[in-house]
């Protein structure tokens, strides 16, 4: 250690940053935190945009600069919380390589360079944590790193990005429509101005690189994932598959097939009514690991936000100081050589389908026989509305992912279809048909 504290350096000063600054300087805490870490911490600095702005969240007293010089403030811990995921993987890299461990929340920076940081960072001997990059306070990476090291996991699915699920559970709920649901979102504040990356599922989409890694041994290298979003389900969509017992969440998977091959995606999902992932709802967040010893595990609760991932955050700092304090540090996980990617294109599932066509003879003939073409078998169909307001709702039989997406592009092109809806997987459960 540098010193009799443990100094800890902050890159951040938003809902996170100054929520973990909060949880260090709690003077009621100290006695459960020095018990914790076996060593008294202290903010030591607090790199923040605007040195000049005022700041009444946070104490007067903790000095705040520029990053360049709260990295030269003889850190023990430097807590990331803040930047772009490109610009902080050099300044991580930098404080790993001068000695200092290091905690981060940034998602896009484990995702893209996680695997190198970590090299890093073993290394130097010192540690890299982010149990905060993933579902918020939930600590699914800690249980992945430590209590299921020896298992062999089969499938990772989840609920691992709360606007989607906001949306998707105000549209079930209320009825509503997709702006309107998105609208709520922003109000609330679970939603950004912009919620690309949220509703798209690149958000999702990062966080699953990183729990694969920890499951399977695939690298965080930016490898990207196929992602679709929620963007095209509308009321109807949510309206039919209630009433055949199904629910609509964004879930990012991860699953073995085979051996060796492993299948990732992220996609909007039919969730049968009964399963556990059905029930988590508003900005939640639940983490599912099935195990061939242990089977279905779930982990649930608040996925975002800045004091729920303020607490995982500290107990990854923690963790480090005591490292420190003991002269140690953790092992990072291996690459596992022997996973192969697979191609989303060969994934098969069972798939729901919309479209709006409109109501005259033969229609249905010639969408059967796109279906067909592709060697697609149909489970069941329903049609909704007469005319020109008619929708026809499909539910297909297993199918690899390629053959569905080459149905839906020759669909589009039927004079008959005035619109193709959106195509969603079914989730495969042991109690599926």
């Amino acid at each position: 250690m540098s010193s009799t504290h443990a100094r800890i350096g902050i890159i951040g000063a938003g809902f996170v940053g100054a929520a973990v600054a909060s949880l260090l300087g709690d003077e009621s805490r100290q006695a459960a935190l020095l018990d914790a870490s076996t060593v008294p911490m202290e903010v030591a600095g607090i790199a923040v945009r605007d040195v000049t702005r005022e700041r009444p969240e946070l104490a007067a007293h903790w000095w705040r600069g520029s990053v360049n010089e709260l990295l030269t403030r003889d850190l023990d811990v430097l807590v990331e919380v803040a930047g772009d995921p490109d610009v902080m993987a050099l300044v991580v890299d930098s404080a790993l390589r001068s000695g200092m461990s290091v905690v981060t929340a940034n998602k896009a920076l484990m995702a893209r360079h996680g695997t190198q940081l970590a090299q890093t960072a073993h290394a130097a001997g010192v540690d890299l944590f982010y149990e905060a990059s993933v579902a918020g306070g939930i600590p699914i990476i800690r249980a992945l790193r430590t209590s299921l090291a020896g298992e062999r996991v089969s499938r990772l699915m989840g609920i691992v990005n709360g606007t989607t699920n906001f949306i998707l559970s105000t549209m079930t709920q209320s009825g509503s429509d997709y702006q309107s649901a998105l609208a709520d979102a922003q109000r609330l504040g679970y939603a950004e101005a912009d919620p690309t990356a949220d509703v798209e599922g690149f958000d999702a989409a990062a966080k699953l690189v990183i729990l694969s890694s920890l499951a399977f041994g695939t690298a965080m290298d930016g490898l990207s994932i196929s992602t679709s979003g929620i963007t095209t389900i509308r009321d109807g969509d949510i309206r039919f598959v209630s009433k055949m017992g199904y629910v609509i969440k964004l879930i990012a998977v991860a699953q073995r097939v085979g051996e060796n091959r492993l299948a990732r995606y992220v996609g909007p999902t039919l969730v049968p009514a009964s399963h556990p992932l059905a029930a988590i709802n508003g900005a939640m967040n639940a983490v599912m690991v099935e195990g061939d010893k242990s089977g279905p595990l779930v982990w649930s609760g608040r996925g975002a936000g800045g004091e729920p991932t303020a607490t995982a955050v500290l107990g990854d700092v923690i963790e480090a100081v005591r490292n420190k304090a003991a002269g140690r540090h953790d092992v990072p996980f291996s690459v596992d050589p022997s996973i192969e990617l697979m191609a989303t294109a060969e994934v098969s599932s069972r798939f729901y389908l919309s479209l709006d066509v409109f109501d005259r003879p033969g229609v249905l003939a010639q969408v059967a026989n796109v279906f067909g073409e592709f060697g697609i078998s149909i489970q069941s169909m329903e049609q909704v509305g007469v005319g020109d307001e008619a929708q026809l709702f499909f539910i297909t039989h297993e199918a690899t992912t390629a053959a569905i997406d080459h149905t839906m592009a020759s669909l589009a092109h039927l004079a008959a279809v005035g619109r193709v809806g959106c195509c969603l997987r079914l989730l495969a459960t042991e109690e599926s048909p």
